[in-house]
């Protein structure tokens, strides 16, 4: 019989274990879509947000891009085919992936495991702390309760309290959802060390008189501390987070922890055959990485972001049609690229989180 662990044991196992998703296998994009494999709009975009980090740099010898959570190097093989021959030259790509390098990477980018110090330049997160491992928890009538899940089945029970600092941090950051009056709540445990093996009907809203239990939370202690040490290998430059997020006065009550495989949406079973994902605390993880930048820093949309980097997503005017035939055809293609990537109810509803280290955030920052 398995035994149950902690979501952020589950996950760290599945996703980066020997077998792990991200380490195993074809790669992510074999099994969701990412900006990043969307449109090489995106790439387009990234490439004016990184020459405006350079010419606030003042044009180093060198100029770092690094790509956190990497994949296969897709994004950063994109940039380096884009970059002006004196921007090239002086670029140095470096992915970080834990899993091993792909045998048609670009002798020109770096491959290593972890972030490298001392960065000038553009730090990139694409889609990369929602895989940053977290525990999940379940409010109940005494305060929150860790959840531990089953990894071969994805079934829970629910656990211990979470410690001191995961407390502090969801009473800031995820206070509870208001509970409805009459609404009952998941009952008490006998055993904080530890499961009640009795108690495993009431994730499911089922308990003693079938009452449905509190609101679940994801606990982003873990993913603020990444950032942060992220932030902090930037000397001088931009560190660039972008991903699914939500800000504490619109916290999902019930979370949004799941699962991608083969391009489908799955239950969230941490056996390494799916990816395992929750959205981010963009605000928690935010203040986590002004602390150590000493910077303000911009929170907003990918479609508010890649409009102000060029990415219209407008159709281009029917005269371009009789004048330019095959013109048109390309302005309706990028039109239809940079739409998908701006859609609100899709990637546009991204969030953009750009924490400047050493520079001035309007140098780097398109209005």
């Amino acid at each position: 019989m398995t035994s149950p662990l902690r979501w952020r044991d589950a996950m760290e196992r599945a996703l980066y274990g020997p077998d792990g998703f991200f380490v195993s296998g074809a790669g992510p994009a074999a099994h969701f879509r990412t900006s990043v494999h969307a449109s090489p709009v995106f790439a387009a975009c990234l490439m004016r947000q990184l020459e405006a980090v350079d010419a606030a740099l003042g044009h180093p010898a060198r100029l770092d891009v690094v790509d956190v959570g990497a994949g296969r190097g897709e994004l950063l093989r994109a940039l380096l085919a884009q970059a002006a021959p004196e921007l090239a030259a002086r670029l140095h790509p470096v992915a970080v992936e834990r899993s091993a390098r792909p045998p048609d990477l670009p002798p020109e980018i770096d491959w290593q495991a972890d972030i490298p110090d001392g960065i000038t330049g553009l730090l990139l997160a694409t889609e990369w702390l929602d895989n940053v491992p977290l525990d999940v928890a379940i409010h109940a009538q005494s305060g929150w309760r860790l959840l531990l899940v089953n990894p071969r089945t994805g079934e829970e029970t629910p656990g211990p309290p979470p410690s001191p600092t995961d407390t502090t941090w969801l009473t800031h950051w995820w206070p509870p959802a208001p509970t409805p009056p009459n609404a009952p709540m998941i009952k008490e445990f006998a055993a904080a060390e530890g499961p009640d093996p009795d108690t495993n009907s009431l994730i499911n809203g089922v308990g003693e008189g079938g009452g449905e239990v509190g609101g679940r939370a994801e606990i982003g202690v873990g993913r603020d501390l990444a950032w942060a040490e992220a932030v902090g290998k930037v000397a001088r430059g931009l560190a660039l987070a972008v991903d699914y997020g939500h800000l504490r006065e619109s916290r999902p009550a019930d979370g949004t922890l799941t699962g991608y495989r083969g391009g489908r949406q799955v239950p969230p079973v941490p056996d390494g055959s799916c990816d395992v994902t929750a959205h981010v605390a963009m605000d928690s993880v935010a203040s986590a990485g002004e602390r150590v930048a000493r910077c303000a820093y911009s929170l907003v949309s990918q479609r508010e972001a890649l409009r102000a980097l060029g990415a219209d997503g407008g159709r281009p005017p029917l005269s371009l049609a009789s004048r330019d035939p095959a013109g048109y055809l390309r302005a309706l293609a990028a039109a239809s690229a940079a739409a998908e990537l701006t859609d609100a109810a899709g990637l546009g509803g991204h969030l953009w989180l750009r924490q400047p280290v050493g520079v001035a955030l309007d140098a780097v920052v398109a209005r």
